[in-house]
């Protein structure tokens, strides 16, 4: 009897742990499936992992990212599984379309991760740079002297930079801050192109540190199903920059719109 009663409870504590374990599993799909869906259709968080963006954004920014902002495509699906979708696939679910502007996360084909710019031109525009100086339709964006900054960077020679900081218009009335080191760097002067239709041109704020459609080895013309979603603000930060006597240290990000 001793012995019955052991396997007894013994089966017994087996089939309540393998409850809870298939009750643990059930949820954890449960939470991946929610997970899955929410990031494919409604939000999803990004880090920053260069200067390119500065200085709206810096290194090590986490912001949000509306994927139903302009519609969806193959690279809204997380985790970089647009990959393994079949290419023929690059149509769009659309309803609108990034303005000049808008700071965008786009898919990188070519190096296989997702990138952050500002949108500059959209199809039909006619994009120039002279001397530093966008240029869009022939109208040139107005440029604001704002302050010189000197800036520790992240990772880079040398490690500490000086740039100029503008408060740039672009011809629709959007404004934000960009960087220029100079106005004699190759990618201060490009073009004239013109953007072909349904696709867009991409600049980075920090002007003369960022891979963007005027870098031989950037985006080019960036087709719109290649569009993750639009950047809407800095959700939290890691960035934690020491306060050195003549350095610019950022603040202020933080739940403002880009």
């Amino acid at each position: 009897m001793p012995i019955e009663k052991a396997v007894n409870e013994a089966r017994s504590w087996g089939e309540s742990n393998l409850d809870y374990i298939i009750e643990l599993i059930r949820f954890m799909i449960s939470v991946v499936a929610i997970w899955f869906v929410w990031t494919s259709f409604a939000f999803a968080t990004y880090f920053i992992p260069s200067e390119s963006m500065q200085p709206s954004l810096e290194v090590d920014d986490r912001i949000v990212v509306s994927k139903w902002a302009y519609g969806y495509s193959r690279h809204s699906l997380p985790l970089g599984l647009g990959e393994i979708v079949p290419h023929s696939w690059n149509a769009r679910l659309a309803w609108s379309a990034p303005a000049r502007g808008d700071v965008v996360v786009i898919r990188d084909e070519d190096q296989g991760i997702n990138l952050i710019k500002r949108v500059t031109g959209i199809g039909g525009d006619v994009i120039e740079v002279r001397a530093g100086r966008l240029i869009i339709n022939g109208e040139m964006a107005e440029r604001d002297f704002q302050q010189q900054r000197r800036y520790r960077q992240h990772n880079g020679i040398p490690s500490v930079v000086m740039v100029s900081a503008y408060g740039e218009t672009l011809p629709s009335g959007r404004d934000y801050t960009i960087y220029e080191r100079s106005d004699t760097l190759p990618h201060d002067d490009f073009g004239p192109i013109t953007v072909p239709e349904g696709h867009i041109f991409l600049m980075g704020d920090n002007r003369d540190n960022s891979a963007d459609s005027r870098a031989p080895n950037g985006p080019g013309y960036v087709p719109l199903y290649r569009v993750v979603g639009r950047a809407e603000t800095v959700l939290f930060t890691f960035k934690h920059c020491e306060r050195e006597e003549g350095l610019h240290c950022p603040t202020g990000r933080v739940w403002r719109g880009l």
